[in-house]
C-alpha cells in the first residue's frame, strides 16, 4: 500500500484530517480573528474530482509534483478558544514556478500537471485540519512587484462569519516588499506568517491555526 493510498484512507475514516489530541482539561486560550486577505482572481473554479488533503499527487498520476513538500496541520477555532469541529477549509495556490492552474492567470511560468493545486477538508472533532503539499514559488504582479510564497485559505462554517486569508512564509525577502503583507500590523503578520521546521526524515511541517468570530 502506498502513500496516497494511506491517506486517502485516512481522509475517508477522519474526514482528512490528521488525528492530534487535544490535551485533557487544558484551558481555551482566547484569540484574535484571523486577518482576511483578498480572495485573489484565482480561486478554482474547474471542476476538480480530486480535492483530498495530499496536494503533491493527483489521482491517476505515477509522478509526484515538482518542488520542495511540506505539511500544514492546525486547528480551526472560535474567539473563545473553542475548537469548530466540520468547518469547511479550501486551500488553493500556485506551484512551485509560481503559476496557478487557472485560465486566467497570465503567468508564462509552466503547468505541473502533477500538482492538484487545490484541497478541500472538513475538520475534525477538535477543530483540526492538515495538508500535504508543496511550497508555492512566487510570480511577478506588476512593475516592481512580485508575490512572495503564499497559500489561500478559505474557513466556512454555519453561525460564524467566513474568513479568506493568505499564509505567508517566515523569512522570505519578498515579504517585505509586498503591499498585502505590509497592509497587515506587525501583529497580524504574525498570525499569518508560518516558520517551518525540518523534522529527521519528514518533510518540514509548520502550524497555522486560524480563528473565527461568531455571527
Amino acid at each position: 500500500m502506498n502513500d496516497r493510498t494511506r491517506l486517502t484512507r485516512r481522509q475517508v475514516v477522519q474526514g482528512g484530517l490528521g488525528v492530534v489530541a487535544l490535551v485533557a482539561g487544558a484551558p481555551l486560550l482566547a484569540a484574535e480573528p484571523t486577518p482576511t486577505q483578498t480572495e485573489g482572481p484565482f480561486f478554482p473554479k474547474k471542476d476538480q474530482a480530486d480535492k483530498d488533503l495530499d496536494m503533491t499527487r493527483v489521482e491517476g498520476r505515477s509522478e509526484a509534483a515538482l518542488g520542495e513538500v511540506i505539511e500544514i496541520s492546525g486547528q480551526v477555532r472560535d474567539e473563545t478558544g473553542a475548537p469548530i469541529a466540520g468547518a469547511l477549509v479550501d486551500v488553493w495556490q500556485a506551484n512551485s514556478h509560481g503559476r496557478y492552474d487557472h485560465e486566467s492567470d497570465p503567468n508564462p511560468a509552466p503547468l505541473d500537471p502533477n500538482f492538484q493545486g487545490w484541497a478541500r477538508l472538513t475538520t475534525d472533532a477538535e477543530g483540526r485540519y492538515r495538508i500535504r503539499t508543496i511550497k508555492p514559488g512566487a510570480y511577478p504582479v506588476g512593475k516592481g512587484w512580485s508575490r512572495p510564497p503564499h497559500i489561500h485559505f478559505k474557513v466556512a462554517k454555519r453561525g460564524f462569519r467566513e474568513v479568506t486569508t493568505q499564509m505567508y512564509f517566515a523569512g522570505e525577502p519578498l515579504n517585505d516588499a509586498d503591499r498585502l503583507w505590509n497592509s497587515l500590523s506587525p501583529a497580524e503578520r504574525g498570525q499569518l506568517t508560518v516558520a517551518f521546521e525540518s523534522g529527521r526524515g519528514t518533510a518540514p511541517t509548520g502550524n497555522f491555526d486560524l480563528v473565527l468570530s461568531k455571527v
